[in-house]
This record gives C-alpha cells, sequence and structure tokens, in this order.
C-alpha cells in the first residue's frame, strides 16, 4: 500500500509541475500530492476488505477429524507421533496420545480432540476405507 501511495504522490506532483506555470502555485503541489497519495491508499484498502477474502489462519484444531498415520512403533496415554494431511496437501507430524491398544507404525488413527494445555491430539483407532479425505483410486 506504501508503493501505491508514492506512485500517486509522485504522479500528481510530476503533473503538476508540468501544467502549473506560477510559482506560487507550485507551492501547493506537494500538499495535493500528499492529499492524493492519503486518498488513493485508503481507496486501495477499501477495495482490498471488499474484493480479498480473509485470510484463513491454520490452527491446531484444523486437524480434528482428520485421519493420520502412526509413525512410531506405538502410542499410549504418554507417547506417540502421527503423520496428518492438512487441507492444502501439506504433512505435519504431531503429538497423539490413546488410551486404546493396538495403534503401531503405520496403522490408520482418527484425530478426535486436542489438548492445548499437553499440546497433542488424541487419536482412536480408524479403519482408513472410512477416510473422506482420501484421495480416490
Amino acid at each position: 500500500m506504501v508503493s501505491t501511495g508514492i506512485v500517486i504522490a509522485w504522479f500528481v506532483a510530476l503533473t503538476g509541475d508540468a501544467l502549473i506555470d506560477h510559482r506560487w502555485l507550485r507551492v501547493a503541489v506537494l500538499p495535493a500530492a500528499l492529499g492524493a497519495a492519503w486518498v488513493g491508499i485508503r481507496v486501495q484498502r477499501r477495495l482490498a476488505h471488499r474484493f480479498l477474502p480473509p485470510e484463513r489462519v491454520p490452527s491446531r484444531e484444523h486437524f480434528v477429524g482428520r485421519v493420520c498415520v502412526i509413525r512410531t512403533s506405538r502410542v499410549s496415554a504418554d507417547f506417540g507421533q502421527a503423520e496428518v494431511t492438512a487441507d492444502d496437501g501439506s504433512t505435519a507430524t504431531v503429538q497423539v496420545r490413546t488410551h486404546e491398544a493396538g495403534l503401531v507404525s503405520g496403522s490408520h488413527a482418527l484425530i478426535f480432540d486436542y489438548d492445548a494445555d499437553g499440546e497433542f491430539f488424541r487419536v482412536a483407532p480408524f479403519d482408513s476405507a472410512l477416510d473422506p479425505h482420501r484421495p480416490a483410486v
């Protein structure tokens, strides 16, 4: 936005200098250029807010409801990591915990909760064939 303001101020100052012959009127070109730049920046900002969608900042809660693949040898109440895929296709390795047995490396689990205090996800065993985010084969 600053770049737009600089371009508008430069253009108004250049145009004013070229079109105005009277020396005392040229003094008014600088305030006019700054005012035009300020108005141009405000218009650009309003148009950006109107036509550009708000940025969605990804958070850990976006992984809740997704299926992950266990990457450690086991998952218990105090140990485990899994790989989960985000909406944009990127993957993340996250800390996971469960009270159920049977989650070993390569198995699929459903992320059903996020513990903000412990900074880990709670998972449960899941059949990968039921995954709604699974790529079509």
